[in-house]
């Protein structure tokens, strides 16, 4: 069974939030989510409080076949200023591991240079072709490039956490937790 963390920091997005560790845990895949205060309650933007399974210092040594990083503000600039989410996701490239990022949290990824030479997607705004010179930034719902996922933003929550699952799992699950939602 693959093994996602999911970091909660203050003002996280809320519907990519529960979306994607929702799916992810019906597809069968163990979902970590890991607050990055030293509360297990953590608020969203919108002031929905999620109740993180640990504290990032308890996860932060342990290995990870994925780490999703939610958008939402001020959710974005908490993780892009927290030193263990930088170290997290260079053990997660060094260890050739997936890292994906929906929302505004593609912008942590570009500070870490981690989109240099990738394709990705974002909310719209949140990263410019012009500053970004070296991201090859493309307008879709979800760009898979090696090992890094992007999507854009609260609206694409449900098509990026099920490309998650195709990844991790089979293109038969993701197909069953698709139908099991009736979204067509």
């Amino acid at each position: 069974m693959s093994t996602v963390l999911v970091p909660l920091a203050e003002g996280f997005e809320e519907i990519e939030a529960v979306t994607v560790i929702d799916l992810l845990r019906r597809a069968g895949i163990n979902v970590v989510t890991a607050s990055l205060t030293q509360r297990h309650q953590v608020t969203g933007s919108r002031q929905v409080v999620l109740a993180a399974d640990s504290l990032i210092d308890d996860v932060k040594e342990s290995t990870f076949d994925m780490v999703v990083l939610l958008g939402g503000q001020p959710g974005t600039n908490n993780l892009n200023s927290d030193a263990r989410i930088a170290t997290l996701l260079q053990n997660q490239l060094n260890a050739n591991k997936y890292i994906a990022a929906i929302c505004a949290a593609p912008l942590v990824l570009a500070n870490a240079k981690i989109l240099n030479q990738h394709r990705a997607t974002c909310y719209p705004g949140v990263l410019k072709q012009e500053d970004w010179p070296e991201i090859s930034l493309i307008d879709q719902t979800v760009v898979i490039d090696d090992r890094i996922i992007t999507s854009k933003g609260p609206g694409t929550a449900m098509d990026f956490a099920l490309s998650i699952i195709e990844i991790l799992t089979t293109q038969q699950t993701r197909n069953q937790v698709e139908n099991d939602l009736v979204r067509h």
